[in-house]
């Protein structure tokens, strides 16, 4: 761009050349022909003269750079000196000036303010108008859910008698399976009989000096009835299963757990009496080592007593300890039976309170009522016979839950009811029976224990790999062999365990080394993280962390070992909720009444796949490789599969004080077909027990919002919610499911949680 500079009243003509791509450069055209004046740039540098007198006259050229915003005088070198600020030629302002400016001034404050208020009662105006438009729109779809609600609820009802007539499927499978081992008359006990199971464990006390081989197969045949009296507890509705049944079948599964320890500890008396027999020919010490399915035993006596002997190694087992040189001079032997069951922690706990389900064709309807009033005893007394009541205490206040059976209330009273709840802000919810389940669980906690510093909290973790027997013995008087008798001195006492540290009055003040033991963890048993090592407190009933010290791990190896101060029965601790919240996981069906359930963790990808009334375990991946191959593809009940997997250390079942330690999220999206799901497919659904609505927020939104997604209604059921999503082929899908398949798959979705722990 050129812009002119103005006339001068010398007779050099100057023009300012501003050039774009250089920012600013300035050159100044002289038109002056004359002899070059040496007090503009000295020496004439950068001019140049006309080359012809006949010509016009050339331009000369002088180029400079200088800064923005700076004009060059042709009297000077270098920028032009800045003006003084300060008004027009540098005259101050008057007083009406200033004036006059400030009086500006505050009109243009003024008219901002004026603006701003307008704007603000605009947007004010806005707001409610957007609020009142959506509070409208809110009761229209709260009017509309209210009008269909009873529909809906008939419709579910229609579609939960799939659970009903499951049930009624596995009452006669029960009952046939109870007669077919009746005709088979192989003289095992039915566990759910307290004659025959009594019977079994009395025969078994009176029958002495067994040998260990002996114990241990008839140790099986216990332990399978121990997993029959665990299965018919998880599995039995509760309308069936009564509290003085439970008492029962606990008790019993206690007596044959207490039977079977004290078999082994009679079988291992038989054995050290024999000591001798079973001497190692290099050591000159007893060695014995079995293992089964169910148990590992190792057993070592002290037939030398070397006082250079310092540890031992089971090379079968992998098992080994390190003794003091105090025990390594004495009669002793060292047991260590590893039992790949855990029968020494508490028994679950199973809820006593049930509730009764009436049979499909009635129909029931269970409307529960949360009250928050208190009420008085007698109240609740005299409503036992018709109504059950559960009441819990929480922050001062109760709450009573009352189930009764619609078809007993008339429904005109029914309507009452529910009009005075909801002017006595009262929570009504309508329930099936199938839904009864979980909240009767979730009313039936116990006050929180406290938990004292190293006692292991069994909510929060759990025993994994079974338990660890690690006894020091006192070794009898061994048989001796004269002529053709065999004599044996016969004590009252019994198995008898050698003390260590010594109990005295001499030595309590007295330190004594500690005992190094090296265990092999199962092959069976995945441990995702380093366990800790646990001891049991017979006396408190519980596991403990303290007492143990310099604990090694060498997980490649499958192999730990560690120092206590005395013999302790041994655990190892996992985390019960380290594979929680899942990270994803999926339905695929696979065909009619069969799918792939799929769960993904932070450390395994878990496939099940349920066909039927059964499931089995498809795969777990951890790391890259598949694990657990021995229960892999092998049909079962759900309830056997959980079982199995909480044993094998792959906990993906939450229990009820699981929303303690996990925080979870959820969402749902269909998915029948084979492309890979979009992330606009996925969707956020909320369920309060009383209506159901689709969130307008998503998985990744920075706050959490009740706002109803757009073009959606309320609902009051799940199931109807998305079915307004749901394509005809899935909701066809639903309708011709068999129920046993339905039952299944509401199992394992039941115990693994994943619509809330996600």
């Amino acid at each position: 761009m050129v812009s002119g500079a103005g006339a001068l009243s010398n007779p050099y003509k100057c023009l300012r050349l501003e050039i774009k791509s250089h920012e600013l450069a300035t050159c100044w055209v002289s038109k002056y022909s004359g002899p070059r004046p040496k007090s503009l740039f000295g020496a004439g540098e950068g001019w140049t003269q006309s080359p012809s007198p006949t010509k016009p006259p050339v331009q000369a050229l002088s180029m400079c750079s200088v800064d923005a915003g700076q004009v060059a005088d042709p009297s000077q070198h270098g920028p032009k000196k800045k003006k003084k600020s300060g008004g027009s030629g540098g005259k101050k302002l008057s007083k009406a000036e200033r004036l006059k400016l400030q009086k500006e001034e505050e009109d243009r404050r003024l008219l901002e303010e004026e603006e701003a208020r307008l704007r603000a009662e605009q947007e004010e105006a806005e707001r409610l108008e957007k609020d009142r438009i959506l509070r409208e729109e809110r009761e229209r779809l709260e009017a509309k859910d209210q009008e269909r609600r009873g529909t809906e609820v008939a419709e579910l009802h229609s579609l939960e008698e799939n659970f009903s007539w499951a049930r009624q499927w596995k009452a006669d499978y029960r009952a046939h399976a109870k007669w077919e081992h009746y005709m088979q008359c192989d003289g095992s006990p039915d566990p759910a009989v307290p004659q025959e199971i009594n019977t079994f464990i009395s025969l078994w006390q009176e029958n002495k000096n067994e040998d260990i081989e002996f114990v241990i197969e008839k140790g099986n045949q216990v332990l399978n009835l121990i997993e029959k009296l665990c299965f018919l507890l998880l599995d039995t509705p509760p309308n069936e299963l009564m509290e003085k049944v439970i008492i029962q079948y606990q008790e019993s599964i206690l007596e044959l757990q207490s039977l079977l320890h004290q078999k082994y500890n009679e079988a291992t008396e038989h054995l050290l009496k024999k000591a001798n027999t079973y001497a190692d020919s290099d050591s000159g010490n007893m060695e014995v080592v079995i293992k089964d399915k169910n148990i590992t035993f190792c057993i070592w006596g002290n037939l030398k007593k070397n006082p250079r002997f310092k540890n031992h190694m089971f090379c079968d087992a992998e098992n080994g300890f390190d003794l003091p040189k105090t025990v390594a001079t004495s009669d002793v032997a060292v047991r260590i039976l590893h039992t790949h069951y855990d029968h020494i922690s508490p028994l679950q706990h199973i809820p006593k309170l049930h509730l009764k389900v009436q049979a499909p064709e009635s129909k029931p309807e269970l409307t529960v009522l949360y009250d928050m009033k208190e009420e008085k005893e007698g109240e609740q007394k005299g409503g036992e016979d018709s109504n059950f009541v559960i009441e819990k205490e929480s922050d001062g206040r109760k709450s009573a839950i009352s189930f009764k059976d619609s078809t007993k209330i008339d429904p005109d009273e029914n309507e009452k009811l529910e009009e005075e709840s909801d002017k006595k802000s009262e929570i009504v919810s309508t329930f099936s029976g199938v839904q009864v389940a979980p909240l009767q669980v979730a009313t039936d906690e116990k006050e929180e224990e406290i938990i004292g510093e190293n006692v292991v909290d069994l909510h929060q973790f759990t025993p994994v790999g079974g338990v660890y027997l690690i006894d020091a013995l006192k070794l009898p008087p061994q048989a001796k062999q004269i002529k053709n008798w065999t004599m044996v001195e016969l004590l009252d006492a019994g198995l008898e365990t050698y003390p260590y540290p010594p109990e005295s009055e001499e030595t309590e003040d007295a330190t004594y080394p500690c005992i190094g033991v090296t265990l092999r963890l199962l092959d069976s048993v995945i441990f995702f993280e380093e366990p800790v090592v646990a001891r049991w407190d017979s006396a408190d009933k519980q596991w403990r962390t303290d007492c143990i010290s310099d604990i090694k791990y060498k997980m490649k190896e499958k192999q730990i070992s560690f120092d206590m101060d005395a013999f302790y029965t041994i655990t190892l601790i996992q985390d019960a909720h380290l594979n929680m919240p899942y990270q994803s996981w999926e339905l695929r069906p696979n065909g009619t009444d069969e799918l792939l359930f799929t769960v993904v963790t932070a450390f395994a990808e878990v496939q099940m796949q349920i066909k039927g009334n059964q499931c089995m375990l498809s795969s777990i991946v951890v790391d890259g490789s598949e694990q657990l191959s021995h229960l892999t593809g092998k049909w079962t009940s759900p309830i056997d599969l959980t079982i199995a997997l909480k044993k094998a250390g792959v906990n993906i079942f939450p229990s009820d004080y699981s929303y303690k330690y996990v925080c979870v999220n959820t969402k749902v999206s269909e998915y029948l077909k084979t492309d890979a799901v979009k992330d606009e497919d996925w969707s956020l659904y909320m369920f309060n027990g009383q209506r159901a609505q689709r969130l307008k927020i998503s998985e990744t939104s920075e706050a959490f919002s009740e706002d109803l997604a757009e073009n959606t209604e309320f609902h009051s059921t799940l199931y109807h919610l998305i079915k307004d999503f749901a394509s005809d082929e899935a909701i066809e899908k639903v309708k011709k499911t068999s129920c046993l398949f339905i039952d299944a798959t509401y199992q394992l979705l039941m115990a693994t949680r994943v619509l809330t722990y996600s």
